[in-house]
């Protein structure tokens, strides 16, 4: 998958549902017994590896059956914990809307 930013959605889901297919045949997995792995439909797994639209859920039932959920997990970018939060335990939960109206300066910049 290269340069994924300006693909439109389809074409993503159209390369995931080949890489799906791929990685089925790849371990000599039928549909049907990749559905009953995953507890999903035949028709959803069709469906994912024709690159149609389908529930995030199916597609971790799908992952997990396949043995790809770690993978798919580590492309996930691990956010360090900033030190304030490491200090009062807390994570932050919500972002906040900073707005500054002037530009920050030293002060007597007219000197």
């Amino acid at each position: 998958m290269n340069n994924e930013s300006t693909k439109s959605d389809q074409a993503i889901l159209t390369e995931l549902g080949q890489a799906i297919a791929k990685e089925r045949l790849n371990i000599n997995m039928t549909q049907i017994e990749l559905a009953n792995e995953a507890g999903v439909s035949k028709a959803t797994v069709q469906r994912m590896e024709d690159g149609k639209s389908t529930q995030v859920t199916n597609l971790i039932r799908i992952l997990r059956a396949l043995n790809l959920i770690d993978d798919f997990l580590n492309f996930l970018p691990q956010i360090p914990i900033r030190p304030l939060e490491a200090v009062n335990k807390k994570v932050k939960q919500r972002a906040s809307k900073t707005i500054r109206t002037d530009p920050w300066s030293w002060g007597n910049e007219d000197d």
